[in-house]
């Protein structure tokens, strides 16, 4: 089977111990996503498990204890040479009803054929048997050209269901001061591609003395305090093939 030569393999990606370090730029867009994915494994994931679009497996020890083997495809290899099979997300090299989970976070908005993507998951798992995905519905623009979509709630729920999911829940990760905190924080380190004073300055004020801790749990405890997620950066969509 073929896969995409045109993306470049062993890119920089998430690792189990960048996206659990407080100091991390992305910190409170992580700490969301990483809580609501080890809750929905706690709750869902079984058997053998597929990791759609697995990069570097950042969230595989959350599925410790939960899953009896952890498989990773993806388009091309990651810089920890840690995917086990290369294959597009759209056309698996698995067999039909080949696993009990198919696991998938923050890949499908780099896949023109989301579709697809979904139809393969459906295909794979075994009736009974839990998806679990992350999407974008705020986020800036990245890994370019390969960012074509970002979703809603209602996308995510129709996309599933067209392709015979049951959804069981969808779930926002964060809400309004999450998202504008998160994205806020962007803008300003953004400033330090400028090489001026004022980017000095931030690069100074967040990264090396480390106001970025205090600035990141104090948004994390807004968002809980004063939770509302008309406004959110993820979503996390639960579905379940029926038996």
């Amino acid at each position: 089977m073929q896969t995409d030569t045109s993306r470049e393999a062993g890119i920089e990606r998430l690792s189990s111990t960048s996206i659990s370090s407080v100091t991390n730029p992305y910190h409170l867009v992580l700490h969301f996503i990483r809580h609501d994915i080890a809750e929905a494994a706690t709750q869902y994931a079984s058997g053998q498990l597929l990791d759609v679009g697995c990069g570097n497996k950042p969230y595989e020890d959350l599925f410790k204890n939960r899953v009896s083997s952890y498989i990773g495809c993806d388009i091309v290899q990651s810089s920890l040479n840690v995917v086990d099979n290369l294959c597009p997300a759209n056309d698996l090299c698995y067999g039909d009803q080949a696993f009990d989970t198919v696991f998938s976070t923050q890949v499908i908005e780099h896949v023109a054929d989301h579709h697809g993507m979904v139809k393969e998951s459906f295909r794979v798992l075994k009736p009974g048997g839990h998806a679990i995905f992350t999407a974008p519905f705020n986020w800036e623009l990245h890994e370019e050209p390969y960012d074509f979509f970002r979703f809603s709630k209602h996308g995510l729920k129709f996309l599933f269901e067209k392709y015979g999911f049951e959804v069981i829940k969808i779930k926002s990760n964060g809400g309004k001061w999450a998202a504008i905190s998160q994205l806020w924080l962007n803008v300003l380190l953004s400033t330090r591609k400028y090489r001026t004073l004022r980017s000095r300055i931030i690069k100074l004020l967040f990264l090396r003395l480390k106001l970025i801790v205090p600035y990141n749990r104090f948004f994390i405890w807004l968002d809980k305090r004063y939770f509302d997620d008309v406004f959110t950066l993820n979503y996390i969509i639960v579905a379940r093939k029926p038996l």
